[in-house]
């Protein structure tokens, strides 16, 4: 089955709203598709350790019968915008490259087996994998573990989603 993508509502505000409606903004991101209920999240990044939890997820996915939540964390550094003597307004500044990362996975064929689709975020990767696990009641979320100077500095994704999480962490070397 070929992979799909869902876009951000276009109803959601790109520029931080202090007085706008909480619950608002909580209700555009439920329009995640029934089909996928109880399947397994998967953080991708299109790097080595991301690809070998992609696999892995693939393989649980299919074991379970279940479909395969594919998220990209987008890369959206805030940039202050200062207004006179507003308080900052927060502009996001998009990543291109979940475009990307979802024409490589529709050509891939180790996805043909399994239903998946590719769900775009922007924030911290910990939270927005979690909140996708709790979108779509995911039975796990997998994750790629982290290499380098920064994941032992500041905290592997993998180490700190596994301590806030509400459902499995699997964490793949």
């Amino acid at each position: 089955m070929a992979g799909h993508e869902f876009p951000e509502p276009a109803d959601r505000k790109r520029v931080a709203d202090f007085t706008s409606d909480p619950q608002a903004a909580e209700e555009t991101r439920h329009s995640c598709d029934p089909a996928f209920r109880h399947g397994v999240v998967v953080g991708f990044d299109g790097s080595t350790s991301s690809e070998r939890a992609l696999a892995y997820a693939i393989g649980m996915a299919r074991r379970s019968g279940s479909g395969l939540i594919i998220v990209h964390v987008a890369n959206r550094l805030p940039t202050t915008v200062w207004a006179g003597c507003e308080p900052p307004v927060f502009v996001d500044v998009p990543d291109h490259r979940t475009e990307v990362l979802g024409l490589e996975l529709a050509c891939a064929d180790y996805l043909s087996e399994v239903p998946w689709v590719l769900v775009e975020r922007g924030g911290d990767i910990c939270h927005e994998l979690e909140e996708v696990g709790r979108e779509y009641s995911a039975d796990a979320i997998v994750v790629g573990s982290t290499h380098g100077i920064a994941g032992r500095v500041f905290g592997s994704v993998a180490g700190r989603l596994a301590r806030r999480a509400q459902r499995p962490v699997v964490v793949i070397p």
